[in-house]
């Protein structure tokens, strides 16, 4: 056994919570539960930063949790835009249309206004569904342009420029990766400072032995008897690495639950 103190970083619930994470954007996405949407992300929180917490990150597990929400929440929004631009995609038809009417929405402050756009077909048919969307206003009256509309009328016609969901899909990715990420961080943050915390228990309680080794009174025997429980953080050859430099040796044998430090022994621990 190695004289220092081992330290395991908590990869194992790191990986549960990040599949968990996983998990709650994945049913959101696929699940329609418009008007539960804030409360299902309000106790995904609380149950995020009871996990945190488990990892050690006590007083940041809040603010990671809250982040790993909204990045969370941000990916679910936008794979929903993605999807629109996949079902646009799979179910539109391709169609020349004109525009017949063009409007933007009243202006509010600094926000931006988006320009709607009502289409007609080559045939004189509207083009079904909501008007066409933009964050600016780039089409004019009487203009004609290529758009895939949907069948269905359920989603409003896009441009094939529109339709292509490849930045949304990179979108969504960066954004479920840094809620990933999020978690990596705390985990490696409270390794760390766990990691701190022993090796300052350690220190201490060598002290402490130290201090044993020069004021405890022998036996008749001539060992000093010390219990190891009142020294987790140390290990058995750790102990006889600090008894050796204050010039003991540390028994093997025969100990009966305790170290037995004396000037000679009958069977010395191994410093290396």
């Amino acid at each position: 056994m190695s004289d220092e103190v081992t330290h395991r970083t908590p990869v194992i619930p790191a990986v549960g919570i990040g599949a968990y994470v996983l998990a709650v954007i994945v049913g959101m996405y696929f699940l329609d539960l418009s008007a539960l949407q804030i409360p299902l992300w309000l106790a995904h929180a609380v149950v995020l930063a009871l996990l945190i917490r488990r990892l050690g990150a006590k007083q940041s597990s809040t603010y990671a949790a809250l982040f790993v929400v909204l990045t969370s929440a941000s990916a679910v929004y936008v794979m929903g835009l993605a999807r629109d631009d996949l079902t646009l995609q799979q179910r539109g038809e391709k169609v020349t249309a004109t525009v017949v009417k063009e409007w933007q929405d009243p202006a509010e402050g600094r926000k931006g206004r988006d320009s709607h756009y009502t289409l007609r077909r080559q045939d004189g048919t509207r083009v079904p569904g909501p008007p066409l969307t933009t964050t600016s206003d780039v089409y004019d009256v009487g203009q004609t342009l290529t758009v895939i509309e949907d069948p269905d009328a359920e989603l409003a016609p896009e441009t094939p420029g529109q339709a292509n969901a490849t930045a949304e899909i990179l979108g969504a990715s960066a954004l479920a990766l840094a809620a990933l990420g999020a978690i990596g961080w705390m985990t490696r943050k409270s390794a760390r400072k766990e990691k701190d915390v022993d090796t300052g228990a350690q220190a201490a309680q060598e002290e402490k032995l130290r201090e044993a080794l020069r004021t405890y009174p022998a036996d008749r025997r001539g060992y000093i008897k010390i219990h190891p429980e009142d020294y987790p953080a140390l290990t058995h050859q750790r102990a006889a690495r600090i008894a050796w430099e204050t010039g003991l040796r540390t028994e093997a044998a025969g100990n009966r639950g305790s170290w037995r430090f004396k000037e000679t022994v009958v069977e010395e621990v191994p410093l290396d």
